[in-house]
C-alpha cells in the first residue's frame, strides 16, 4: 500500500485529506497528516473571535474526529529530503523520527512575518491561531475591567490604546471587529467613555486592504476613522518597547495591546530544510496541476498547495502571476490536489488547477462589511451579511455550519457574550493565592505574549 503523507493539517492540508478518504479505494494508499496542533483552524472566523461574534473552538475543526480513516501525527516536520523518501518529524512528545512516503503533499501553512523591532517580540501578539484570538479578545475586556478602576490619566489611556500593525485582510477585520466590541462595552462601562478608546492601524503602504480597489479602501480608512479610530499610512512601526509605540511618522504613544498582522513568510521547513526547489521567496515552486517542479524538470510525486506553493494562476491576465495566498485558493486547490493524486495512482488524467476569484468581502465590525467583486462595491450590512454568509457555508462539517451558525442566532437575540476568562491564561494563581491575586500578576499579564 503507497504512503501518502501530508504535512500540515490546515486549510490545504485537511481538505487534501478529507477529499483523498472520499476517493480513495480500500487499500488503494494510506494517508498520514502530520501536524503539531489537533485541528485545523478556519482563519476566517478569528476577527469574529476577537470579538466574541463566534465561539473559540467553533473556528477549530477536530482532525481525528473528521478524518476518520487518516492516521494523525502530533507533531511538527522539521526537515523534508526528497532524495530519501523521508521527512522529520518533531512529535509533541518524544524523539525526532523518520517518516517514509511514496507520495508527499506539502500543505505546512504559512508563519507570521516579523521584524527585528525593538519591543516587538516582547509585546506583540499575532492573529493567525486560535489562541491568539482568545488572548486578544480577553486582553482588552481585562484591560476595561482595570481601566474603569482608574482615574482618567497616562495608565488608563495606556490600558485603553490597541495598536495593530498590518492593513491587509487580517488585520482590518480583526481591527474592525476589536473596535466594534469595545465601543459595544462602554454601555456595561458607564466610568469610561468613547474618548478613553484609542485605536491605531499602521500600515507600511500607502493604502489598506490591497485586495479591494483604491476608492473602496479609502473608504475603509474613512469608515474606520469616523468611528474614532486613527489610520497611519505610508507608516512603520519603529519601537513598541515597554509598550511604548513609536512610529515613523513621529507620533509616540503608550499601548497595552499590540496585534501583528503585517504579512506572512514562508514556512521555515519549506523554506530552509529541504532538497524541494524553492523560488527567492522561498516558495515552492508548483506547476499549474500542482505538482513540485516546472514543465521541464518534474519532482515525481510530490505535490503543494497553499501559502507555501507558488501556484500559476491561470486566471490572472497577467504573465507569470501566482495565486493569492488566502482561504478560497487553499480550499480549491486542495480539491483538485485530491482528484489529481488519485487520476495519477490510477493513471488518469492530471488537470491544472484554475479558479477565477468570487471576489473580495471583509467584516469591519457587527453590522458593518466591505465586498467588491470586479467593478460592483457593496457596502455595509449587506456586505457583512454576505460575508456572514459566505463563511458559514465555507467552514468544513455541517456540524461546524450548525454550532456557528446558532452562535450567531443567539447573539442576534441577546447580544454578544461579554466574559473576560483572562485569568485561564494563569489557572494555579487562585491556587497559590488563595484567591487573591497579586497586583503585580495581574497587571503583568496585561504584557505578556500568551
Amino acid at each position: 500500500m503507497r504512503e501518502i503523507v501530508i504535512v500540515g493539517g490546515g486549510y490545504a492540508g485537511f481538505y487534501t485529506a478529507w477529499r483523498l478518504e472520499k476517493s480513495l479505494r480500500k487499500g488503494e494508499a494510506r494517508v498520514t497528516v502530520v501536524d503539531p496542533r489537533p485541528y485545523m483552524t478556519y482563519q476566517p472566523f478569528l476577527p469574529e473571535v476577537t470579538a466574541g461574534s463566534v465561539e473559540a473552538r467553533h473556528a477549530a475543526v477536530s482532525l481525528r474526529r473528521h478524518l476518520h480513516r487518516t492516521r494523525v501525527i502530533a507533531g511538527a516536520v522539521t526537515e523534508i529530503r526528497n532524495a530519501d523518501r523521508t521527512v522529520t518529524v518533531r512529535p509533541v512528545a518524544g524523539d525526532d523520527h523518520p517518516l517514509r512516503y511514496d507520495v508527499l503533499v506539502i500543505t505546512a501553512g504559512a508563519v507570521t512575518r516579523t521584524f527585528p523591532i525593538p519591543g516587538v517580540a516582547e509585546q506583540a501578539i499575532g492573529l493567525k491561531h486560535v489562541e491568539e484570538a482568545v488572548a486578544i479578545r480577553d486582553r482588552l475586556m481585562t484591560a476595561f475591567d482595570q481601566a474603569a478602576s482608574l482615574p482618567p490619566g497616562a495608565e488608563r489611556r495606556k490600558l485603553l490604546t490597541v495598536t495593530f500593525v498590518g492593513g491587509g485582510f487580517s488585520g482590518v477585520e480583526g481591527f474592525g471587529e476589536l473596535l466594534s466590541l469595545a465601543t459595544s462595552m462602554l454601555r456595561s462601562y458607564p466610568e469610561l467613555s468613547i474618548d478613553d478608546l484609542s485605536f491605531h492601524l499602521v500600515e507600511s503602504r500607502g493604502r489598506i486592504l490591497p485586495e479591494v480597489g483604491d476608492k473602496p479602501g479609502a473608504w475603509v480608512v474613512d469608515f474606520l476613522e469616523r468611528r474614532g479610530a486613527r489610520v497611519h499610512p505610508n507608516t512603520q512601526l519603529v519601537s513598541a518597547e515597554d509598550g511604548h509605540v513609536v512610529l515613523s511618522n513621529g507620533q509616540e504613544f503608550d499601548s497595552a495591546l499590540i496585534v501583528w498582522t503585517a504579512g506572512n513568510a514562508a514556512n521555515p521547513v519549506v523554506h530552509n530544510h529541504t532538497d524541494l526547489p524553492v523560488d527567492e521567496r522561498g516558495l515552492l515552486v508548483v506547476r499549474a496541476d500542482l505538482r513540485v517542479g516546472t514543465d521541464s524538470e518534474l519532482v515525481a510525486d510530490v505535490w503543494a498547495a497553499g501559502d507555501d506553493a507558488a501556484v500559476p494562476d491561470l486566471a490572472s491576465p497577467v504573465p507569470g502571476a501566482h495565486t493569492a495566498p488566502n482561504a478560497q485558493h487553499a480550499v480549491r486547490q486542495a480539491k483538485q490536489l485530491a482528484k489529481n493524486i488519485v487520476a495519477d495512482l490510477r493513471g488518469g488524467r492530471i488537470r491544472p488547477y484554475r479558479h477565477d476569484s468570487l471576489g473580495a468581502v471583509a467584516t469591519l465590525g457587527l453590522g458593518r462589511g466591505i465586498f467588491q467583486y470586479k467593478r460592483i462595491v457593496i457596502k455595509g450590512l449587506p456586505a457583512w451579511l454576505m460575508h456572514r454568509g459566505y463563511h458559514v457555508l465555507a467552514v468544513p462539517t455541517w456540524e461546524r455550519k450548525v454550532r456557528v451558525l446558532a452562535i450567531w442566532l443567539t447573539a442576534a437575540l441577546f447580544g454578544r457574550d461579554l466574559v473576560s476568562l483572562f485569568s485561564v491564561q494563569h489557572p494555579r494563581d487562585a491556587f497559590v493565592t488563595n484567591g487573591y491575586p497579586e497586583r503585580a500578576k495581574v497587571s503583568e499579564a496585561i504584557d505578556e505574549v500568551a
